[in-house]
């Protein structure tokens, strides 16, 4: 991989999606914060599903921490972990009416200091709600950075520094989300389907998939 391949991979996802965003719904810092602690081992889907009832009903952080604990816990029951996510919701409330004036701090150090927000939660909402060039490092991106070699490493932290490292700036802002939906959608974790990925001609994954309707992959298919 190098710069030159980077490039031509983030003009194609640019030129596919122009404006991409989180999948999660959201009006507010506040709101996306919320649904993405809760996104923690969930789907996106399910965590929409949760927080549009959630938010119809609260959607401060005064009015949520008034809910407490128990009282979220009808709103998102349906997510996994619901127990420690309403707990950790709950508290974190209740430290930005306290500490932070009912406000989502745009700052690192003090969003990581809140209950259930760890660095890639920090990640995101600096980038999604504030505009900042950082780059939230889930399952979805590290797959993606290590399989075509845009970014590989051993752990999140080593892919998040490299992908700062070598995604050109023009790029940085909306490279998380490209990522996200690329691996989401056509980089899949059991089998992608690298026949209709639009950078493939750059990604330096080897053993690269066929169409399952192709010649090639049924003649595979009867050799099993």
């Amino acid at each position: 991989m190098n710069p030159a391949k980077r490039r031509a991979i983030f003009e194609t996802l640019r030129a596919a999606n122009p404006e991409p965003t989180t999948e999660l719904e959201y009006r507010t810092p506040f709101e996306l914060l919320v649904a993405v602690v809760l996104s923690a081992q969930a789907t996106d889907k399910s965590v929409n599903l949760a927080t549009r009832k959630l938010f119809a009903h609260a959607n401060t952080p005064a009015a949520v921490a008034a809910l407490g604990e128990d009282g979220l816990i009808p709103y998102i029951q349906t997510i996994g972990l619901f127990r420690t996510k309403a707990r950790n919701v709950a508290r974190l409330c209740q430290l930005l009416v306290e500490r932070h004036g009912g406000r989502v701090p745009q700052d690192r150090e003090a969003l990581e200091a809140l209950p259930g927000v760890g660095r890639k939660t920090a990640n995101v909402v600096l980038n999604t709600a504030f505009g900042e060039p950082t780059i939230a490092v889930d399952t979805h991106i590290f797959r993606v950075s290590n399989r075509t070699k845009i970014a590989p490493g051993k752990d999140v932290d080593a892919v998040e520094h490299k992908l700062m490292k070598f995604v050109p700036e023009e790029f940085r802002q909306d490279a998380h989300h490209w990522l996200i939906l690329h691996g989401r959608y056509v980089c899949k974790a059991r089998t992608p389907e690298c026949w209709r990925c639009t950078i493939a001609p750059w990604c330096e994954y080897r053993p690269k998939t066929r169409s399952p309707g192709s010649r090639a992959a049924k003649r595979q298919q009867a050799l099993v």
